[in-house]
């Protein structure tokens, strides 16, 4: 006969403890231990660490890489488009776009797409690595008929965009040829956007230079994150800012708040007005970033990430991460 302990009160009865049985949930949450904590692993406390002397925290400038590597990492739910823009020529709207793709090629993998979006002849296909093919958007509009339906597979996309190799991205060129071909009208981008959002989940697109093109304006109408370049000059600051006042007009001004400023720097700082174009412009979108000078990228030869200096690796690294942050 089970002894039932005293309680007190009379009409008390007493039942053992019993302990739920485990769930799956509880299996998988033994994982989710205490991360180990982080140890150097550049610059003077990398070294340091390996002689087996101290373990030495990262240092400032290794926490931020860190951090700009898991923000371009993150998941974004889904296709985004990431649209740069500058009406006037040498702005630098190309080298931000194989830039921008290169980074998030090689920090976050494939499925990554820089698309020359110019109504007529472009340099993307230019500045880029040359691939087994040559051929362009007018090529792959031509043929849009291989991809209708079900029908089309990433081999056959192949054929069309150029891959970067180290870069982890490809890239679809426009018309390279000034004379060839109609301009592109607002259905032929809808047409090649559909096709290419099957096959990646990020798509760079690099505009023209006329605000009131077709196609110009489709790519706008579907872009999740803006990017507006310059050269550190006035007149392409100037051309830059009457953009955002058109698009302002137009009814996109979240589209403007939400930007992302990329000024490029020349060789020199002398006689630029770097301050006054900083403030007019972070008072207009949401970060205003610098484009270090590289002379690989000034060579107008096409742009290999493994050649670009560590110092621009890092500052479009940092680029990057503000670009994905509005994503």
């Amino acid at each position: 006969m089970t002894r039932v302990p005293d309680t007190g009160y009379p009409d008390a009865t007493w039942e053992p403890e019993t302990t739920a049985a485990p769930t799956a949930e509880d299996f998988a949450r033994r994982r989710q231990v205490r991360p180990a904590d982080p140890v150097a692993t550049m610059g003077v406390r990398a070294v340091v660490n390996k002689m087996g002397l101290l373990r030495l925290a990262p240092g400032r400038h290794e926490q931020e890489l860190k951090r700009d590597i898991e923000m371009v990492r993150r998941n974004f739910g889904g296709l985004r488009q990431v649209t740069v823009v500058n009406p006037k020529g040498g702005a630098g709207k190309t080298v931000a776009i194989l830039l921008l793709a290169m980074t998030f090629g090689q920090k976050r993998g494939g499925y990554v797409l820089a698309w020359d979006n110019n109504e007529t002849q472009g340099t993307l296909g230019m500045r880029a690595q040359q691939d087994f093919h040559s051929r362009t958007v007018r090529d792959m509009l031509r043929d849009l008929g291989q991809f209708q339906g079900a029908h089309g597979r990433v081999g056959d996309l192949s054929q069309y965009v150029r891959s970067q190799g180290e870069g982890m991205f490809d890239v679809l060129a426009s018309d390279e040829s000034a004379t060839g071909g109609e301009m592109l009208t607002a259905a032929a981008f809808a047409e090649i956007r559909e096709v290419v959002s099957r096959f990646y989940k990020l798509i760079f697109v690099d505009t023209g230079n006329n605000v009131r093109a077709q196609n110009w304006q489709a790519s706008m109408d579907a872009t999740d994150q803006l990017v507006v370049t310059m050269s550190a000059r006035n007149d392409s600051a100037e051309t830059a800012a009457r953009m955002l006042d058109h698009l302002e007009q137009s009814g996109r001004q979240r589209l403007v708040r939400q930007a992302v400023t990329v000024v490029s720097m020349p060789p020199s700082r002398k006689e630029i007005d770097l301050p006054a174009i900083q403030e007019h412009f972070a008072a207009r979108t949401r970060a205003v970033l610098l484009a270090p000078y590289e002379r690989l990228i000034d060579s107008g030869e096409p742009i290999r990430y493994g050649g670009l200096s560590s110092a621009t690796r890092d500052a479009w690294l940092k680029i990057a991460a503000a670009v994905a942050e509005g994503l």
